[in-house]
């Protein structure tokens, strides 16, 4: 009897945790989509078309704060669970590898449409 009630609470233990990643990847997910939206904003913005590639490489840098940051921490959140053994700063070094990227495709797509524009 003993062994059915632990097997039982392993399973319950099993499958909410399972829900808690699953919960931890949306919202990493809901999270990169915010950050990305922000950008592709400031992306759009007509004030682009006059300037340097140097200042929007700054000016995406220091775009969209809050949902940069809270892409940041809904990956970390569920790094901890894909990788519960990895270090939180490895974890950090992820999401901030991450947010660079990011940044690196808008300011690509920039770059490419500055070039076709002259």
């Amino acid at each position: 009897m003993r062994t059915v009630i632990a097997l039982t609470l392993s399973l319950a233990a099993s499958g909410a945790l399972a829900d808690e990643a699953d919960e931890a990847h949306r919202q990493a997910l809901q999270g990169r989509d915010s950050y990305w939206n922000c950008l592709a904003r400031e992306y759009s913005q007509e004030r682009l078309k006059t300037m340097s590639s140097d200042d929007f490489i700054a000016d995406i840098a220091a775009a969209c704060p809050s949902e940069r940051q809270n892409f940041r921490v809904m990956l970390m959140d569920y790094l901890a669970f894909e990788h519960p053994d990895q270090d939180q700063g490895a974890r950090l070094t992820t999401a901030n590898r991450a947010i660079e990227l990011a940044q690196k495709d808008i300011v690509t797509a920039f770059v490419k449409r500055k070039g076709a524009a002259n």
